[in-house]
């Protein structure tokens, strides 16, 4: 996991596309993330899940984290770390928030 220590809050998505317990992917640039509103609260991943590619956007969430929708890879949600398999690499986390029906991240 590599946590993003510089850059500039940027727009990315209207808040209202990311619904309670669903994950929306957006593409800003060369970034491919996945937003994730969880218990009233967005996180920002790196969209593709590192064990096969498939968007962790379309993925269930539950109990703090996201999973691959198509092997069950788990992820934390605040950390992106990997929480069990068959992904083994964990996923960029970006500091994400809220603001006039906006979602900001980090980049």
């Amino acid at each position: 996991m590599e946590e993003v220590a510089e850059g500039e809050w940027r727009t990315v998505a209207a808040a209202s596309l990311v619904p309670e317990g669903c994950g929306f992917p957006v593409k800003f640039g060369d970034y491919r993330i996945a937003l994730v509103r969880h218990e009233g609260e967005v996180f920002a991943l790196d969209e593709l899940c590192p064990h096969a590619d498939a968007s962790i956007a379309m993925g269930p969430v539950g109990n703090g984290c996201i999973a691959c929708p198509w092997h069950y890879a788990e992820f934390d949600l605040k950390t992106g770390q990997v929480l069990s398999g068959p992904a083994t690499e964990s996923l960029v986390s970006y500091p994400a928030r809220e603001r006039d029906g906006q979602i900001e991240v980090f980049l």
